[in-house]
């Protein structure tokens, strides 16, 4: 298993805040805690379930905001330069530990530093993305909760071609940077032929990749679309549903917040969920823990949401057995 050979290195003044100076604080000062989201805004209403279900967890633990913890929040919009930005100003707030939302959020804080606690929640594959040595030792400052289970790739072409029999091409769709994403279309592409599913690739990193991407499949009879969840692809989901619906072209999602926005159905790890145990974590690590004591841990909770008006739209009549095991249907 790799290591994270990209923090090897001279860390900068701030990344290498001494422990020494932590341990000769007050116990009982105000701890601060850093939050960085990779694709999300301010004003996203995933990113504010997920910090508010983040803090509820903080305060059952007895962390109460603006009593004895401050919360710093940070975003990045989807933008690699606004993201490494943030990244440094919250290193450079001395945190007693940053929670970080998917892979590009975690790898840029730990370019940057090698000492402070980082607790990642919806990172799809902790071990590839090289930021743990193993889910059991992670080793380093960083450990969390994986949003991934191998099986979710054959569970998504499963279901498309549940709710779409007539869909015979598949284009999966993922962040170019995220070497996890490209595992994921690896999967797919293996698994695809078992379901009579010819594979197309199509790795984004901007907008106009997206409408590059979606432009192409259509151009082909009978396609489908599969949608990771990675940084990218959540800062643009409102084009991507969008695109689809205009072509009119059947698409499951990795992440609930596509079909509240008018997709059609995802299936994957309740990322709100996620983000309340990170809490637990960092809870931990502020008692004390050091994150290489905590294992990484996968994913308990799975979820499959049905937009059924959207399914309606494109002429899809939902199977009565799809409906039966969705966890939620949105009319």
């Amino acid at each position: 298993m790799r290591r994270r050979n990209f923090i090897v290195g001279l860390a900068s003044t701030t990344a290498t805040w001494p422990l020494a100076a932590r341990a000769q604080q007050r116990p009982d000062r105000v701890r601060r805690v850093g939050i960085l989201f990779g694709g999300f805004s301010d004003s996203d209403p995933e990113l504010k379930a997920r910090v508010a279900a983040f803090k509820r967890q903080l305060q059952e633990l007895n962390w109460i905001e603006g009593r004895n913890v401050h919360i710093d929040l940070r975003f990045g919009r989807g933008d690699k330069d606004r993201l490494r930005a943030n990244a440094q100003e919250l290193i450079g707030l001395m945190p007693d530990v940053i929670t970080a939302n998917s892979a590009p959020a975690v790898l840029e804080l730990a370019r940057q530093t090698k000492v402070i606690p980082i607790v990642f929640a919806n990172v799809f594959d902790p071990i590839g993305s090289g930021l743990v040595a193993s889910l059991a030792q992670p080793g380093g400052n960083i450990t969390g909760f994986s949003s991934f289970e191998p099986a979710m790739v054959g569970k998504w072409l499963e279901l498309l071609k549940e709710i779409a029999p007539s869909v015979t091409r598949v284009t999966a769709m993922f962040d170019r940077d995220i070497s996890s994403d490209a595992q994921f279309a690896q999967t797919a592409e293996r698994l695809a032929p078992s379901l009579n599913l010819q594979y197309v690739a199509a790795p984004v990193s901007n907008a106009a990749d997206i409408q590059e991407a979606i432009d192409a499949s259509v151009r082909q009879s009978n396609c489908g679309l599969v949608v990771t969840g990675g940084t990218i692809t959540a800062a643009n989901r409102e084009a991507i549903v969008q695109l689809a619906a205009q072509h009119r072209v059947p698409a499951i999602y990795a992440n609930r917040y596509y079909v509240t926005s008018g997709g059609l159905l995802s299936y994957g790890v309740d990322g709100v969920d996620l983000f309340r145990r990170a809490g637990t974590y960092v809870d931990l690590i502020l008692r004390g823990t050091k994150p290489p004591d905590l294992p990484v841990q996968t994913p308990t909770k799975f979820e499959l949401v049905i937009n059924l008006k959207t399914a309606k739209s494109l002429d899809l009549n939902v199977p009565d057995k799809l409906l039966a095991t969705a966890d939620e249907v949105i009319e």
